[in-house]
C-alpha cells in the first residue's frame, strides 16, 4: 500500500496540471471502487476549478471553487497520473478519468479496487469518518516528542504496532516504522510504553528524517506505486532494514532479521536496536 511519502509525492506531482485548471470532462467508468462513489460524481465534478490540493495522511485532497473537495485514497494499489497520450484508451482498470480544460488527462488505475474517492463540503471535511480521528501528521509542528511520550504512555502494544496505529500518528505505514525505528535504535518489540522520553527523542527526528528522504527519491515503488508523472519512486534502493532480510546490517554488519507482527513482516538488527 502507498504509504505517506509515495501520496505526498503523487500530490505534489498533480499540483502544476490541476491547480487553476477546470475539470473539463469526468468519464467515470463504474460506480463504487471500494465503496460506492458519490450519487451523480462525475456530473458533480465537471466544470470545476481546483483551487488547491493538499493531503491529511494517505488522503489526497483536492479543494474545488464551489466550496467542496474531493477526497481520494490510492488504496493498496491504486495509481493518480497524468497520462501523456491527449486521447487515452481506457484500460481494464482505469476507472475515472478526468480532462483539464490544459487538455492533460488525468487517470485513476486501481487493479483490487481497494481505493476509495469522495466528495465533501469543505467546513465539514474535519468530520469526515476516514479523517476525524486521525493523530498528527509525522511531519507537522503537532508531533514532537512530548506528544508521542503521552500517545504512548500505558500502552502494552509492541511500539512497531503502535506507530501504524492512524490514531497515534497519521500516515506511517509498515516500510518507514521499520526504517524509522532502526534508524532511531529502537527495537520494533520494545513494549510502547518504555518508549516516551529519551528514546521518544530520538524516535521523532528519525521519523521525520526517513519520511523527508523518501519524499525526496520520489517514494518506494515495491509493487503499483508510480509517482504522477508515471515515474517510479527509488528510495527503496536506500532502504537499511526493509525487505533486506538476512543481508549485513549496514551499522554493525551482522544479519538483518524478519519477524512477523500483527500480520505484517517487520525488519531489523537485533545488535542495533534495543
Amino acid at each position: 500500500m502507498p504509504e505517506l511519502p509515495e501520496v505526498e509525492t503523487v500530490c505534489r506531482g498533480l499540483e502544476g496540471p490541476l491547480i487553476g485548471r477546470r475539470l473539463a470532462r469526468v468519464i467515470q467508468r463504474r460506480d463504487r471502487l471500494r465503496w460506492p462513489l458519490p450519487e451523480d460524481f462525475a456530473g458533480r465534478l465537471r466544470g470545476r476549478r481546483v483551487e488547491g490540493l493538499d493531503r491529511r495522511a494517505k488522503f489526497i485532497l483536492a479543494h474545488l471553487d464551489d466550496g467542496m473537495v474531493w477526497m481520494t485514497h490510492l488504496g493498496m494499489s491504486g495509481r493518480m497520473f497524468i497520462h501523456q497520450s491527449t486521447s487515452p484508451e481506457a484500460g481494464k482498470h482505469d476507472h475515472v478519468l478526468i480532462e483539464t480544460d490544459r487538455g492533460q488527462w488525468l487517470v485513476f488505475q486501481d487493479v483490487r479496487r481497494f481505493g476509495m474517492m469522495d466528495l465533501v463540503a469543505e467546513d465539514a471535511l474535519a468530520e469526515h469518518p476516514l479523517l476525524r480521528d486521525l493523530g498528527p501528521e509525522p511531519l507537522g509542528n503537532g508531533f514532537n516528542a512530548e506528544v508521542l511520550s503521552a500517545a504512548l504512555a500505558g500502552r502494552r502494544t509492541p511500539i512497531k504496532s503502535a506507530l501504524l496505529d492512524q490514531k497515534l500518528v497519521a500516515g506511517l505505514g509498515n516500510i518507514y516504522v521499520c526504517e524509522a525505528l532502526f534508524h532511531a535504535g529502537i527495537s520494533p518489540r520494545r513494549l510502547a510504553a518504555t518508549v516516551p522520553g529519551r528514546r521518544a527523542e530520538r524516535l521523532v527526528p528519525a521519523v521525520r528524517r526517513v519520511l523527508r528522504a523518501a519524499i525526496a527519491k520520489g517514494g518506494s515503488s515495491l509493487r503499483d506505486y508510480v509517482q504522477a508523472s508515471g515515474e517510479l519512486g527509488y528510495f527503496q534502493h536506500e532502504f537499511a532494514v526493509y525487505g533486506r532480510e538476512g543481508e549485513p546490517c549496514q551499522s554493525c554488519g551482522g544479519a538483518v532479521k524478519r519477524l512477523v507482527q500483527a500480520g505484517r513482516s517487520t525488519f531489523f538488527c537485533s545488535h542495533c536496536q534495543r
